[in-house]
């Protein structure tokens, strides 16, 4: 596929996120290069739902355009991207010559462990056939290595006009004084923020902001809270302190510790999936190992006793910074990472409607039963996923239904023992058992 005339996108959700953030920046550059992009949600967004992100002020532009699922269901495009492990099951919904998936994270891990089905469901997602893009080495090697997927690359940008070393501060930095900023989500436990928290305190930090995308304005701890902050608020909060202490348990390529690098500071993060793009350990930033919170507390208090390392780091931090892409040149490697992608992909849209099928049935199936069982964990499966079952538990009659859906999703899970057999199981072994149940999908 030479050109990409017309792009689709389909978006999970509204909400603020990093995952969104970088959609919405792709589907900018796009745009700008000519291409017709089609940004597909649930519902079509307002420009206050948006007002979080710079794309808000394209909203009365032509491109890109924004469509609710139905309206795009009605249309053909040269390429449908899906953006999240459960919007692959959407891309049957829509007519287009390729189909597309771009992946930010190895998704299955935002699950507990415990959620042995949901993570190998995620899993499958990797074998549907349909082309790959991520943003992230460490992801793509994993998807080659496990699945036997190739993966285009387009790492990350930055909006280099945001973040910046000039410019406003909430409070300015104080010598002697180290002043730890928290970011992330605080009721996602994948992100780690009240631990995080804590462990700058037990660190010695002096003072610890937090910025968060949860609608709070206290959490123990922190001195103070910015909660759902737009995105160009951003720059001066980072630029206020020394240091972005980022401990997510589970990442694709995370922006913060990037954004605090532009902003004249430095970070301490786990050493999760994807850190390794731009941060080296004792140059730039500090890794811990992850889990490990007596090494992170070590380290808040070697840089809290030690502001010529602390100053060192910050300024190997900024040249990592000016070396680093903007959003323009970030989206021309995607879009060329896309039409590669496009030229791999050889699933259609019939093997992706029975792909889908499949894998709803398996999953609905498993979360009746959990609901029937009363098993907490299912509180943590996806809010689209619990409000279809609450709307399926609600038909009538529903016991036989239910029954059967059950009786179903037993005798497929008896296909996935090779993976599911022991409770040792973890999701980076080698999926045999997943080629089964595509095998089963494409007949």
């Amino acid at each position: 596929m030479a050109v990409s005339a017309s792009v689709a996108f389909i978006c999970p959700g509204i909400g603020i996120s990093g995952g969104m953030n970088v959609v919405y920046r792709h589907a900018m550059a796009l745009a700008e290069a000519g291409v017709q992009v089609s940004l597909v949600h649930p519902e079509v967004p307002t420009p206050d739902d948006v007002r979080w992100h710079p794309i808000r002020s394209w909203m009365d532009r032509a491109n890109p355009r924004w469509l609710s699922m139905e309206a795009a269901s009605a249309e053909r495009f040269d390429i449908a991207v899906c953006t999240w492990w459960e919007t692959l099951f959407d891309l049957p919904k829509l007519d287009a010559g390729a189909y597309v998936y771009f992946v930010q994270s190895i998704e299955s891990r935002f699950y507990p462990e415990e959620e042995r089905v949901t993570r190998v469901a995620v899993e499958a997602t990797y074998r549907s056939g349909v082309g790959i893009v991520t943003e992230a080495h460490r992801i793509a090697g994993y998807l080659l290595d496990t699945h036997g997927q190739q993966a285009s690359i387009a790492s990350n940008g930055i909006d280099k006009s945001i973040y910046r070393e000039d410019g406003e501060r909430i409070a300015p930095r104080t010598p002697g004084r180290l002043r730890v900023l928290v970011e992330g989500a605080a009721d996602v436990w994948f992100k780690n923020v009240p631990t995080s928290v804590r462990l700058a305190r037990e660190g010695g930090a002096d003072e610890v902001w937090l910025l968060t995308t949860s609608d709070i304005d206290a959490l123990p701890g922190a001195d103070r809270v910015f909660s759902r902050v737009p995105q160009e608020a951003t720059a001066p909060i980072y630029r206020s302190c020394d240091l972005v202490l980022k401990l997510s348990l589970v990442e694709g390529m995370f922006g913060p510790p990037l954004e605090m690098f532009h902003c004249g500071g430095t970070a301490i993060v786990y050493d999760v999936t994807g850190h390794d793009e731009y941060i080296r350990d004792g140059y730039n930033a500090m890794v811990a190992r992850s889990g490990d919170e007596g090494d992170v507390r070590h380290l808040v208090a070697s840089l809290r006793g030690d502001p010529a390392a602390l100053d060192r780091l910050k300024a190997n931090a900024r040249e990592t910074a000016a070396a680093w892409p903007d959003w323009p040149e970030s989206g021309r490697q995607f879009h060329a990472g896309l039409l590669a992608a496009a030229e791999r992909s050889s699933a259609g849209r019939i093997e992706l409607r029975r792909l889908a099928d499949v894998a709803r049935d398996f999953l609905n199936a498993h979360w009746i039963e959990m609901e029937l069982h009363g098993n907490g964990q299912l509180r943590q499966t996806h809010e689209r996923a619990m409000e279809a079952l609450r709307d399926e538990l609600n038909l009538d009659p529903v016991r036989e239904e239910l029954y059967e859906r059950i009786r179903r999703h037993q005798a497929l899970e008896a296909e996935l023992q090779t993976i599911l057999g022991s409770k040792s199981w973890r999701v980076t072994a080698p999926p045999r058992a997943l080629t089964g149940l595509l095998h089963r999908a494409r007949q």
